[in-house]
């Protein structure tokens, strides 16, 4: 399969985001990130549900929203039902935040979206063995949540390593999707050690040509 590739719009214009969600449909990503914060479980505040919504009336590919907030279950069923077609296809929250994990990822299945699991940079792994099978995507935070633009944690390239083995040993089918630090030489080593989605914010939309950028994270191989 190949690299799944999902810009995150934390780093786009949001003066033009309208445009810059045009770009991600033109251009050969396979979702779009993005980055819900309260400023409470992350140091820093982005945007609400709301203007998700508006994003998925034009978006042409999947929407990946990633909750960097607490107590995410309030939220999982926010206007965000099967039947709506402004919610998200894949519904992330973290470990860290969510005191009945397994409850609140049955709770977003049940609403017809794909439940995704994130882990902080000091997180391991092996938190989720009793659950893995429950999760359709971990999403590893290679660099502290909260802001872009930040260096890649080294570290994370293990915690791939451990996570593609306990998916392994489990027979599950959960993807890895990796955050933080993305670009042409990390996403080389992530996807060497088991990744299977990349997400690149500064790296997309700082560059001069972030269709081509893309195109480039799209068709990196394993060694």
């Amino acid at each position: 399969m190949s690299v799944i590739v999902s810009p995150s719009l934390l780093a786009a214009d949001f003066m033009n985001l309208g445009k810059d969600v045009e770009m991600v449909n033109r251009s050969k990503a396979d979702w779009i990130h993005l980055d819900i914060m309260d400023g409470v479980f992350v140091p820093n505040i982005s945007y609400g549900l709301p203007v998700v919504s508006q994003i998925k009336k034009i978006a042409r590919k999947p929407l990946d929203v990633h909750l960097m907030i607490v107590q995410p279950e309030r939220y999982v069923g926010f206007g965000m039902t099967v039947q709506d077609k402004n919610a998200p296809d894949l519904l992330t929250i973290h470990l860290e935040a969510s005191t009945h994990l397994h409850r609140t990822l049955q709770q977003i299945k049940a609403l017809g979206m794909k439940a995704g699991v994130a882990l902080n940079p000091h997180t391991p792994v092996s938190l989720l063995e009793d659950i893995i099978q429950d999760i359709d995507v971990v999403l590893i935070m290679s660099v502290n949540p909260g802001f872009g633009g930040q260096s890649f944690i080294e570290h994370s390239l293990e915690k791939v390593k451990k996570l593609k083995a306990l998916i392994q040993a489990t027979h599950s089918h959960t993807l890895i999707e990796i955050d933080g630090g993305v670009n042409f030489e990390t996403g080389r080593e992530l996807v060497a050690a088991g990744a299977n989605a990349l997400v690149a914010g500064s790296f997309v939309f700082k560059s001069e040509d972030p269709e081509a950028t893309i195109a480039g994270l799209k068709n990196l191989k394993t060694e």
